[in-house]
Parts: C-alpha cells; structure tokens; sequence
C-alpha cells in the first residue's frame, strides 16, 4: 500500500471511529424517571409517564392476577387516576400506604369495578399503594406528582449493567464507547506511524515504490 493510500484510508478510519462514538453516544441517552422507593417495585414493574394527560387508567389484577399495570406512573396535578378491575386473582383493593396522597378502595373482585382518585398539588411527590389482600405477594404500585420530585436516570441494556456500573458511579456506555475509541485510535497512529518511517506496510509487497 502506497503512503499516500495509507494515509487515506486511516484518516477514514478514524472518522469512521468518531463516528461511531457519537452515535454510540447518542444511543446512551438515558431517561429521567422518578426514584422510587424499593417497595414500590412491583410484580409486572411498568412504567408511564402521563404528564400531561387529563387522565390515566391502571389495571387491577394484571399479568397473573396479582400487580397493577402500569406499575408506576407520573403525573400531573388535577390528573385522574382510574384503577380498573380485570376481573383476575381474586378481591384487591388500592390503599395508599406512604406518601402525600390518601385513598384506599373498597376491596372488590368484580371485572370492570373502577376506582377514581384525582390528584391535587397536595399530593406532590411519591406515593406507594398497595393491594392490601396481597401486598405480601408483590402487588404494590406507585405515583409521583408535579415536577418537584427526586429523579434519576435509568435505561440501556436490559441485563441489569446500566444501574450496577452507575451505582459505582462509572456509566457503562461511556466506559465502553471510550475504550472502544482510544483502542482504534491508538491502531491508527501506530500504522500511520509504520507507513511514515517504512513507507508501506508490512504486507504491501517487497522494497519502495
């Protein structure tokens, strides 16, 4: 390979790796959602952000008859909130147990039953509800209120890594795209470094032309 062509080709390699990096990058982009307490993990563990929405439906009796769907939810003040029976794993209620807000349902079994509860501005920041008949199984749920509440930033891969590496304070798609980036850059140089003082490289041939 001539120097000439070399040089060519690795100033677009080199391109192409920042290239890469930046849409990396991009794709790391991450949500704010609110921190929620531990509890209110849930057992189908959904998430919707309904700010901005006069009103917002929750089912009760979820996947196996035993969550609430969406789990967790963000809204606004004056938002209505309707939990809506399925019809699935026997009598639940929805009884707020921590946080600004207070509800509690009649505990009922019957499909297309509906609870309503309007949110106010005393209601910001994070409540935790449960189903009381089975909290003790996973049936708990969340909501958060106004724009005045703790938040973090969650997504990435689905394998857990985001959050792990995060808490340690090293977010896992910089470290990676980072190492990534210098390794080819570093190749780059060496090569570009080769053909300079060689003026091809090891497997163009034999002797300068």
């Amino acid at each position: 390979m001539k120097r000439r062509d070399f040089m060519r080709t690795a100033g677009g390699a080199t391109a192409a790796a920042a290239a890469t990096s930046a849409a990396a990058g991009t794709a790391a982009a991450q949500e704010v959602q609110p921190d929620w307490p531990s509890a209110v993990e849930g057992n189908v563990n959904t998430y919707l952000d309904a700010r901005g929405q006069d009103e917002v439906t929750v089912s009760v009796g979820a996947g196996d008859g035993l969550a609430f769907d969406p789990t967790k939810i963000w809204v606004d003040p004056g938002t209505t909130i309707i939990w809506e029976w399925v019809g699935a794993g026997g009598d639940h209620n929805v009884h707020a147990v921590d946080g600004p807000a207070s509800f509690e349902s009649e505990i009922v079994g019957e499909e297309g039953h509906t609870f309503e509860y309007e949110t106010s501005e005393e209601d910001a920041g994070i409540t935790h509800y449960q189903c009381d008949p089975h909290s003790s199984t996973g049936m708990h749920g969340g909501i958060a209120v106004g724009e005045d509440v703790p938040t973090v930033e969650v997504g990435g891969p689905s394998n857990g890594w985001p959050e792990d590496i995060h808490d340690i304070g090293v977010p896992l798609h910089p470290h990676w795209v980072g190492l990534v980036s210098g390794v080819g850059i570093s190749l780059t140089i060496v090569f570009t470094f080769y053909a300079l003082k060689y003026g091809e490289t090891a497997h163009a041939g034999h002797g300068r032309r």
